[in-house]
C-alpha cells in the first residue's frame, strides 16, 4: 500500500504551533508528522497500524482497488477508513488510492483527540488539524519561486480542518499534470486528497488554472483552492493567504 511517504519534507512548514510536542512515526511507507500536547508515538503508531490494516485488508480482498485510477463503487459493508476513501473518489472522480494519505491522516488525528485538545499530523503533504488558535501552513510548490513564500491562514478552532496538497513536479503521489502545487481546503482530508489529485491533473500550463479551479469548485466538500504553476498563481474559496 503506498501513500505519499517518502516526499522531501521541506513543506513542513507551520507558524502557531510553538507550544506543541512535535514528533515523527513511521510504519512502512507512512511517515506522520505530528504536533500534539505531549509525545504520542506509541499511540500514535498502534492507530496507524490499526487504519492501515482495515486498508490493507480491503485490498487482500479487492487488489485492483489498489491500482485503479477511476471512482470505486460504493460499499456499504466497506471499513469505514475504507468508505471515506471510496466517497471522496468518487466526488472528485478519482481512484480512490488517491485519498489514502488523507484518510490516514484524518482517522490518526481524529482518535489521537482522544489524547491531546490539539494535534497537526502531517502525511506527505496532506495535514488534519485541530488547533485552538490560528494555524499558517506553508505552501511548498517545488520549483516555484513562489514555493514557501506564502501560506494559508486557518482557523480549526470549532471543528478539524484539512489541508492537502498533491504536486506534478514533486514526490511520488500520481498526477497528470504540471502544477508545482495545488492545495484544497476541505472539513475532509480524505476528499481534499482527492480533489488535489483531480485539480492538479487539469493543470499542463498556467493557461489551464482557471480551468482547474473552475472544476475543484464544483466538487462536493472543497472549501478553498489554491493552484500554483511556476511564478503563476490562482485562488478561490474560503483561503485566508499570507505571505511567509
Amino acid at each position: 500500500m503506498g501513500d505519499k511517504g517518502h516526499v522531501k519534507r521541506t513543506y513542513r512548514n507551520f507558524t502557531g504551533i510553538d507550544d506543541l510536542v512535535q514528533f515523527n512515526v513511521v510504519v512502512q511507507e507512512t511517515d506522520l508528522q505530528i504536533y500534539a500536547s505531549r509525545p504520542l508515538q506509541k499511540i500514535t503508531r498502534d492507530l496507524i497500524l490499526k487504519h492501515r490494516g482495515f486498508i490493507e485488508k480491503y485490498i487482500a480482498i479487492y487488489p485492483e482497488f489498489l491500482k485503479t485510477l477511476v471512482p470505486w463503487h460504493p460499499d456499504d459493508f466497506a471499513p469505514q477508513i475504507v468508505g471515506k476513501m471510496i466517497d471522496a473518489g468518487r466526488k472528485a472522480g478519482v481512484g480512490p488510492m488517491a485519498a489514502v494519505a488523507g484518510a490516514v491522516a484524518e482517522f490518526v488525528g481524529m482518535d489521537l483527540l482522544s489524547y491531546t485538545n490539539e494535534v497537526v499530523v502531517e502525511n506527505g503533504g496532506d495535514i488534519f488539524f485541530k488547533t485552538n488558535k490560528l494555524l499558517a501552513v506553508g505552501v511548498y510548490a517545488a520549483g516555484s519561486p513562489l514555493s514557501l513564500k506564502m501560506g494559508l491562514r486557518i482557523d480549526s478552532r470549532d471543528k478539524p480542518v484539512a489541508v492537502c496538497t498533491s504536486s506534478g513536479t514533486v514526490g511520488h503521489s500520481l498526477s497528470f499534470g504540471k502544477a508545482d502545487a495545488v492545495c484544497i481546503v476541505s472539513d475532509s482530508c480524505p476528499l481534499a486528497d482527492a480533489a488535489a489529485t483531480a485539480v492538479g491533473n487539469r493543470v499542463k500550463g498556467k493557461k489551464e488554472i482557471q480551468d482547474a479551479i473552475d472544476f475543484g469548485k464544483m466538487i462536493e466538500g472543497v472549501m478553498g483552492i489554491v493552484v500554483i504553476i511556476g511564478e503563476n498563481a490562482g485562488f478561490w474559496g474560503d483561503v485566508e493567504v499570507v505571505s511567509l
